[in-house]
């Protein structure tokens, strides 16, 4: 919002300054022209500027505006005999100086070729100060030549005529570099260096005529050309790079019937961000996220296709695929990456790399969620899968061979031994009934609580297993996703101590401290590895919590669970 203001700001006292000049001289149909063509330079800073503020190209056309601006009223102030115009109209020096060389020169996202320009750059810079100074202090005599018989007079004179010579010779050195670049640009740019190249020419003709004209005034139509060729021919050219060739990532449309011209700029970041954020807070699919996120990096960069690939190797693709990535960014910590394909015109250059890793943290986001959505699926199926895998091999196995010991016993009229057998059988199956059960979720959790479930679950161990836990956490209760959570880690934890590290000692220690929720199981066994852990650790994550886990050979195991509980 800021830069909007701002560049429209810059374009608005450039026009005024302009409009002001013009008519301060005369009203005539010509200046009306001028001031028409004179427009243009404001109107495309402002464009690039408001539209595309990370790029200084725009900012050097309006800055370059106002300088013309100012300048143009402080000439119609000379003309209507205020003396105060001097300073202002001292301006226009600095609009030469930049159009014959820095917009050129920095041509097309405001910045040097390379380092070499430096020495260039700085030699313009002073030279153009130095003939804007000059203008300022001369004083023009009613015959249109400069007052030299004052000291001021003199130096300004000398200043404004060394200063315009050499930033007419730097324009010159300019433009055999813009032939260069031009000459060895690839075939997409070359279109957009042919037209920058085309008007930093007929600038130099725009020079011509009115150094012409200054030599003899008997010819003001030529001295007009020249003033309209200065003013219109970069801009024009820059407008024409736009249309034909998408500088900028700036298209022209054509919308409608009436042939209405539409520009359309590529968005911001912070335009890219605020919708990405949107969609992605719309959209509950993990995987339709990676689709949004991939539209938005193609949509960005107005390239072919992009991909979101996660670290498992599955793959989002918006577009059609048809090449090689042009462009990759890995996400951190090792999520996945993002592709981008080739553009249709134009090569992707080092905006459109900032570009893509400013939206390297929603990307991370939404490929974690993507990610963690899956394992939590992954380990859903894991679990129906057991459960369904413990019933059918267990209690549906004993529950057949009951039945079929029922009816045995009925058509044999068995006896009192046949009977108590069948019933120690109904008594092992309802306890194995209860065992899977709290498998799935332990009656004691619901009942007592976390603490009292994970005493009920130590109890039971083959090791001396003991339980610390401050008084007050005992009749204290948590969501049941929390409860959960907590409980089947420890249970795990002592799973895996007992099994993989062959413990003989086991300790668990529950506590709340800081806003969080803490189990904390440590054994003296071998150690194990963490794999089994990681559906644990994705279940906490999903609760905003975390899992640590400390093992080392022959040292024994700790593991750390955490969940945020407030307060």
């Amino acid at each position: 919002m800021r830069t909007n203001v701002a560049a429209g700001l810059l374009a608005l006292i450039a026009a005024a300054g302009l409009t002001t000049g013009m008519l301060l001289e005369s009203t005539r149909p010509s200046q009306w022209a001028f001031i028409a063509v004179g427009l243009l330079l404001p109107a495309l800073g402002w464009l690039l500027a408001a539209r595309r503020p990370e790029v200084r190209y725009g900012w050097l056309l309006l800055v370059t505006a106002v300088c013309f601006g100012i300048g143009m009223l402080g000439a119609g102030l000379l003309i209507r005999g205020v003396a105060g115009g001097y300073p202002p109209a001292a301006a226009l020096a600095l609009f030469y100086g930049l159009s014959w060389v820095f917009i050129p020169l920095l041509f097309p996202e405001g910045r040097l070729p390379s380092r070499r320009w430096r020495p260039v750059a700085w030699i313009a810079g002073v030279a153009i100060a130095t003939h804007a100074v000059g203008n300022a202090m001369m004083t023009i005599m009613p015959t249109g030549y400069s007052d030299v018989s004052t000291p001021v007079g003199l130096v300004g004179t000398l200043a404004s005529t060394i200063g315009q010579t050499v930033t007419w010779i730097m324009s010159l050195v300019v433009l055999g570099g813009l032939v260069v670049r031009w000459w060895r640009s690839e075939r997409p740019e070359r279109g957009q260096y042919g037209w920058i190249l085309a008007g930093a020419v007929a600038v130099q003709v725009g020079i011509g005529l009115v150094l012409s004209f200054s030599m003899n005034a008997a010819l003001p139509g030529i001295g007009m050309i020249g003033l309209f060729t200065l003013v219109t021919a970069l801009p024009g050219a820059i407008v024409v790079a736009i249309v034909r060739h998408h500088l900028l990532d700036i298209r022209v449309r054509i919308r409608g019937s009436r042939v209405l011209l539409v520009f359309d700029v590529r968005p911001t970041v912070d335009e890219v961000l605020s919708r990405l954020g949107s969609a992605l807070e719309a959209t509950a699919e993990p995987v339709e996220q990676l689709g949004r996120l991939a539209t938005a990096v193609r949509t960005g960069l107005d390239t072919r296709w992009a991909a979101v690939t996660l670290a498992d190797g599955r793959r989002v693709v918006s577009g059609r695929e048809d090449g090689p990535a042009a462009l990759t960014l890995p996400v951190r910590g090792g999520l996945g990456r993002i592709e981008c394909g080739p553009r249709d015109r134009g090569s992707l250059h080092e905006e459109d790399q900032r570009f893509l890793e400013a939206l390297a943290v929603p990307a991370g986001l939404a490929i974690q969620s993507a990610g963690l959505a899956a394992r939590l699926v992954n380990a859903q199926e894991a679990e129906r899968r057991r459960i369904e895998r413990n019933i059918h091999d267990g209690v549906q196995q004993q529950l057949v061979a009951l039945i079929a010991g029922i009816e045995l016993a009925r058509a044999t009229g068995g006896d009192a031994e046949t009977l108590g057998h069948l019933r120690e059988q109904a008594r092992q199956t309802l306890q194995d009934l209860r065992e899977l059960a709290a498998g799935i979720h332990p009656s004691a959790l619901t009942q007592g609580g976390l603490v009292e479930a994970v005493e009920a679950r130590c109890a039971r161990l083959p090791v001396p297993t003991q339980v610390f836990a401050r008084r007050e956490l005992r009749g204290e209760r948590f969501a049941d996703e929390i409860e959960g959570a907590m409980y089947f880690t420890v249970s795990e934890a002592v799973a895996n101590a007992l099994k993989h590290a062959e413990a003989t000692k086991i300790e668990v220690r529950l506590d709340r401290t800081a806003g969080r929720l803490r189990a904390t199981v440590s054994d003296d066994g071998k150690g194990f590895d963490a794999g089994g852990l990681a559906t644990l650790a994705d279940r906490l994550d999903a609760l905003g919590g975390g899992l640590d886990l400390d093992s080392e050979h022959g040292k024994g195991t700790r593991v750390e669970a955490w969940v945020p509980v407030g307060g």
